[in-house]
């Protein structure tokens, strides 16, 4: 800790380079003895022997249990009564996990910098006898959200089940929209996501209860041209969420809070962005509905599944097996699963 304190306060001129002299020094090779050949045999024996086979025991045991889960019913756990927070939950596809989550017999939080459509939207749920409240909140402000969780713990109770769903749908290459304009989608797609979980995520910890579901994209495994900022955001939200499940991990949480990292491809939300995608643009992409998704993410968190992929088996094909794929194969299955981009700069001849 005294090191990060240190780096933040860092003044110019104050720059202190490592010298070769404070590494590790190499242990100096020695003459062959018995004695020592005898020390690194029962090493062997002692340390690496018995974690070689404790490790080919848990590999089994693996595969086992994962051969012996095709053939059974996934196990499910019971949300009911739990209070959930949806970022973005407005519209779209967050107004779909809150229909759905509600259906689960949760408590549902909507909260969106659109308060009028929060307030709709909440408004419906109670309706149908689901206890739920609308919220204003600016995710990229870390002060908003903070406020966010005071106000959800006033009136619903503390959050359970994080959704960081809200983002900016905004196709922007480098050289597309101002500097505020790529600021505001890196806060919103990425940096809102660091403020939420450092809100909720204590809470939970205090409980030994919790799930924190992100939504990511298929662009956060597939990157495509034409689309650099965003799937800049969606990459950085997938290795948010796999290093906090390591995280997670590593300090004993990983059978209390759960994580899920979905990758969706298209859903049908909004026009203006479904009309650009395949007017404009020309995509075959395979659109899902909002309604859809939100049934398969629901699913998914219900048997805590840490990635969650609501779109058709190609494209689950495509990102399970992505890093063992040559680049000029990917992009032969993505021209032919989505179609070919136009090209932004004109070819010089």
């Amino acid at each position: 800790m005294a090191f990060q304190e240190q780096y933040f306060k860092h003044k110019d001129g104050q720059y202190e380079p490592a010298l070769a002299s404070d590494r590790p020094k190499k242990r100096k090779t020695t003459p062959f003895s018995y004695e020592r050949f005898e020390k690194h045999v029962k090493f062997v024996l002692v340390e690496v022997v018995p974690k070689l086979v404790k490790f080919l025991a848990m590999c089994t045991q693996f595969y086992v249990v994962n051969f012996v889960r095709l053939f059974l019913p996934a196990q499910q756990k019971s949300i009911r009564g739990q209070v959930v927070l949806v970022t973005g939950g407005a519209n779209g596809l967050g107004k779909a996990l809150c229909e759905r989550f509600a259906k689960e017999g949760c408590s549902v939080a909507v909260a969106d910098i659109d308060l009028i459509s929060a307030q709709k939207t909440a408004k419906e749920l109670q309706q149908q006898g689901v206890k739920a409240n609308a919220f204003k909140v600016d995710v990229a402000d870390h002060k908003s959200v903070a406020q966010l969780r005071q106000d959800i713990e006033q009136s619903l109770g503390p959050v359970d089940v994080l959704v960081n769903n809200a983002g900016l749908l905004a196709m922007l290459s480098l050289s597309e929209g101002t500097p505020e304009d790529v600021q505001r989608i890196l806060g919103v797609n990425l940096v809102s996501h660091f403020w939420t979980i450092r809100e909720f995520k204590a809470g939970m910890v205090k409980r030994r209860r919790g799930h924190i579901v992100a939504i990511s994209s298929v662009l956060g495994v597939l990157p495509s041209a034409r689309t650099i900022c965003y799937c800049s955001t969606k990459f950085g939200v997938r290795g948010l969420m796999a290093a906090l499940n390591e995280e997670l991990y590593m300090d004993g949480l990983e059978k209390d809070i759960h994580t899920s990292c979905v990758f969706p491809a298209g859903i049908i939300t909004r026009k203006q962005f479904v009309d650009f995608m395949t007017h404009d643009l020309g995509l075959q992409i395979p659109w899902h509905t909002p309604e859809y998704v939100a049934n398969v993410i629901v699913q998914g968190v219900l048997e805590n599944k840490t990635e969650i992929v609501p779109s058709t088996a190609p494209v689950r094909f495509l990102i399970r097996y992505y890093d063992m794929l040559p680049r000029a194969m990917l992009r032969i299955g993505g021209e032919a699963l989505f179609g070919k981009l136009p090209a932004l700069t004109p070819k010089v001849q």
